[in-house]
Formats: structure tokens, C-alpha cells, sequence
């Protein structure tokens, strides 16, 4: 079992940054598939980002990707989400997830077993 608690949410003003960490039990986080999802109310969960067991391999959706980094501290067992140049459509609960199978960055959130409670982030305009 592992369980992910995730911290750094808020309120920021547009143009703004926000670093999301997510902390994870376990001994062997090191070989997890890492992903950062988010949910704005009355939408879908939408991919964020995800990271390869050693940090090597990232992806992003295309609606971050140039302004939000992943990465990973395996010796921590955590995973960080530094956002930069918010907007107010990046509001959402911001959930991290695992995928104990650690077989590559996948996008789809049916591939990670486990969930954080999520973290709050808004942007104001």
C-alpha cells in the first residue's frame, strides 16, 4: 500500500508560482511511475504531468508544458510540481498519483493504483 500526501497549494495572483510536493510511504517509491493530475469543478480529471522511475523521462499535458516541471527526489520520496506563469484556469484540486508498475510516463489516470487526498490551488485574475 502507499499513500501519497500532497502540500504547497493556495491562492496566487495570476503570473504567479506555486511548488506542489507530494510525499509518498514506502520503501520503494523509486520504482513508481509519478504523475500530478488536476480537477476544476464540473470538469474531468485532466493529466498534468508525469515522471519515470529515475527522473530521466518526463511528459506534460499541453496545456502546462513550458510552464510546469516535474521531478522527483527518490532518496525523499517525493515529487515536486513547480508551477510558474499561473493562470486563473489552472485552478483545480491538484492530486498526485503513482503507478507502482513503473513501466514508463503515462497520461492516462485509469494506469496509476494510487491517489493523494489532493491540494487547492487558486489563481485569482
Amino acid at each position: 500500500q502507499v499513500q501519497l500526501v500532497e502540500s504547497g497549494g493556495g491562492l496566487v495572483q495570476a503570473g504567479g508560482s506555486l511548488r506542489l510536493s507530494c510525499a509518498a510511504s514506502g520503501r520503494t517509491f523509486s520504482t513508481y511511475t509519478m504523475g500530478w493530475f488536476r480537477q476544476a469543478p464540473g470538469k474531468e480529471r485532466e493529466f498534468v504531468a508525469a515522471i519515470s522511475r529515475t527522473g530521466g523521462s518526463t511528459y506534460y499535458g499541453d496545456s502546462v508544458r513550458g510552464r510546469f516541471t516535474i521531478s522527483r527526489d527518490n532518496a525523499q520520496n517525493t515529487v515536486y510540481l513547480q508551477m510558474n506563469s499561473l493562470k486563473p484556469e489552472d485552478t483545480a484540486v491538484y492530486y498526485c498519483a503513482a503507478d507502482p508498475r513503473g513501466i514508463g510516463v503515462l497520461v492516462g489516470s485509469k494506469n496509476y493504483n494510487y491517489w493523494g487526498q489532493g491540494t487547492q490551488v487558486t489563481v485569482s485574475s
